[in-house]
């Protein structure tokens, strides 16, 4: 099982930011423990600030299943959304703040539309539940639960 997980924008600064919305840790940290945690899977990682970049990596996809934390183009890309709903497999959306007790701009969330679901506020732990997820709706969807 393969799974490829795209970070956005800023998230290259993890550890660096804000750690109440945020967490501590940096992004390489939480690959590693992700890679640690789940050795039965197959992760693929991937960042960058860049919208067209994104898009081109969502439209090169060779996975089972896509973990996207798009980061602020949560809010603005109509690009994004649109690649993410040509996508067949799983793809869940994840946010390490809980934007719904955030700035009212951040209530808006394009790109969510698009995948079958979203986790946000977990920080860190996000990430961990849903690999844990799209493992399930892999398996299920092979016929193998």
């Amino acid at each position: 099982m393969k799974i490829t997980i795209i970070n956005g924008p800023n998230l290259n600064n993890l550890g660096k930011r804000d750690p109440d919305h945020y967490g501590n840790l940096t992004l390489d940290v939480i690959n590693r423990n992700l890679t640690s945690a789940f050795p039965e899977v197959q992760l693929e990682f991937y960042q960058s600030n860049i919208e067209g970049d994104i898009i081109n990596k969502i439209q090169s996809i060779d996975s089972d299943g896509i973990i996207i934390n798009p980061g602020g183009y949560t809010h603005t890309s109509v690009s994004i959304r649109d690649a993410l709903a040509e996508l067949v497999i799983p793809r869940i959306e994840v946010h390490l703040s809980n934007l719904s007790s955030r700035e009212k701009y951040r209530q808006k969330m394009i790109t969510t539309s698009a995948c079958d679901g979203y986790i946000c506020g977990f920080k860190e732990k996000g990430y961990h539940a849903a690999i844990y997820l799209l493992m399930k709706i892999i398996k299920e969807r092979e016929g193998l639960s």
